[in-house]
């Protein structure tokens, strides 16, 4: 009997109203509303969905309404017309969420949202305890029977391993960790999650997925910015907790992970816990030898000259704080034993790239005279993540003609030329999972304390240590102390501009 092909379902959201924190500000603008206007265009949002902005800045619901709708297209305007409200208040005022919760009650009887809740805290990190305290204080973190009260929660998740087990304190007085959706926008991206269809969906990569085949691999996140008008917020953070605890580790362990049982959340969260729990510390001795740090001083061509980090608004003259980290990092498990793994990222590098690069072993004898083999470089598969998405595998080819000459080549998969379909930015498909109840794509609150201890040790040795931070030009790659981290043990960065 010939069978119809079965529709896969298209997920869309249950009735529920999205309560942002700090809805005046760059986030909700840039990401947030645009995330809530597609989900609508694309119909993944009900009729009963409603959208309330809490923040300081005085506004009334028609304001917020024009600033979140505006520039929108007539079909998301007409799905959320009418469903969009606007508290105005400071987040340790009580009265501020006497007012939340009567605005609740009233889309709730208006719009049938059901009791169903989603706080996302997109404020400056210092609000969320406050935020948060405040909520419990009046019953909205605990959701009536049959509906839901979840919390998003946005990153800096602490600013190292004790302060994030004390907001981890904070968070579960007030909800279950079940309710507790931890953003890294990275975990979003398409291109992230084509980590785990590659590595999963293809048996022909699993038996060289580890040590006796892979050499090294390298993981890097580089930026052509500079921090802009950032600076004030890099000072207290810089490149390792900012980038380095969150987004590079994430994918580091999507990359190196076992196999899960199950794509359930739990099922891919554990994996990924036990990864980061089987990466080993390095100790004080040899942070100087696994770790380099760096600060972008002033550089480019004398048509764009790119002021140095000193020079940003908002930084210290004498600012120490890193604009650049690597480490080498080992992880003590059966599958990468031996495997060395480098991590590095950096603002103002000359090109904006996010890729995970597994080189593997030479041939153990190569039969080809040397004078025959042109530039011939290490095997490869290159997973691209941004931009220009998509994968390179890399390998030894015949060169056309009457001799025997190899060099090498590429053969090459590109998100945009093989697939019509729209990519969903990272803040859509991450706000639909955590209106669904999807957790897969967010951090387990072990996670969070798991990269913290991996990167605790290097920031404080770094702090401790009172010699000259080194500098690297803008436009450059980073510091010369990287590439002798990398050159240690004869290998090389992958270098393009």
């Amino acid at each position: 009997m010939d069978h119809a092909p079965q529709l896969i379902q298209e997920r869309s959201a249950p009735p529920a109203t999205l309560v942002i924190f700090g809805a005046s500000g760059d986030l909700t603008r840039r990401k947030l509303l645009p995330a809530v206007e597609s989900l609508a265009r694309h119909e993944r949002l009900p009729d009963q969905f409603a959208l309330v902005g809490v923040a300081r800045t005085p506004m009334t619901d028609e304001q917020f309404a024009e600033s979140a709708l505006g520039a929108h297209t007539l079909a998301s305007k007409r799905q959320l017309r009418g469903g969009v409200r606007y508290v105005a208040g400071g987040y340790d005022d009580p009265e501020t969420y006497k007012r939340l919760v009567e605005t609740l009650d009233e889309l709730d009887a208006q719009r049938g949202t059901s009791g169903n809740r989603l706080f996302y805290l997109s404020t400056p990190a210092g609000a969320f305890e406050p935020v948060i305290n405040q909520l419990a204080g009046v019953g909205l973190t605990r959701a009536r029977e049959g509906s839901f009260s979840r919390l998003v929660i946005e990153k800096p998740y602490g600013r190292d391993l004790a302060t994030a087990r004390e907001l981890d304190g904070v968070v579960h007085d007030a909800f279950d960790e079940s309710q507790v959706f931890r953003i890294d926008h990275y975990l979003g991206k398409d291109t992230v999650q084509n980590v785990l269809a590659l590595r999963f969906a293809n048996s022909i990569f699993q038996p060289i997925w580890d040590r006796s085949w892979v050499d090294h691999v390298q993981i890097t996140v580089a930026e052509t910015l500079g921090v802009g008008t950032r600076g004030g917020f890099y000072e207290d953070a810089g490149a390792m907790r900012d980038i380095v605890q969150n987004h590079v580790l994430q994918v580091l362990a999507l990359a190196l992970m076992e196999p899960p049982a199950s794509f359930e959340a739990e099922g891919l969260r554990n994996e990924k816990v036990k990864l980061l729990q089987a990466i080993r510390l390095p100790t004080d001795r040899d942070i100087a030898e696994a770790a380099v740090r760096g600060q972008y001083t002033r550089g480019g061509t004398r048509k764009e000259l790119m002021a140095g980090y000193r020079e940003e608004p908002g930084v210290d003259p004498l600012s120490r704080t890193e604009t650049y980290a690597a480490m080498r990092l080992n992880v003590d498990n059966w599958r990468w034993a031996g495997v060395p793994f480098y991590v590095r990222t950096g603002k103002r590098l000359p090109a904006r790239l996010t890729e995970v690069a597994l080189q593997f072993q030479r041939p153990p004898h190569l039969p080809i005279p040397t004078d025959q083999l042109t530039g011939l470089e290490a095997d490869a598969l290159i997973l691209r993540i941004q931009p220009n998405e998509g994968i390179s595998l890399r390998f030894g080819a015949k060169v056309p003609g009457h001799s025997f000459r190899v060099r090498t080549a590429t053969m090459e998969f590109s998100y945009d030329q093989t697939f019509v379909e729209e990519s969903p930015e990272a803040y859509e498909r991450l706000l639909l999972d955590a209106l669904i109840g999807d957790a897969s794509l967010f951090i387990r609150s072990d996670e969070v304390q798991q990269c913290w201890r991996i990167v605790d040790p290097i920031i404080e040795n770094w702090a401790k240590d009172n010699s000259p931070i080194p500098t690297y030009e803008a436009a450059s790659w980073g510091p010369t102390d990287a590439d002798r981290l990398i050159g240690r043990h004869g290998r090389t960065w992958r270098n393009s501009a």
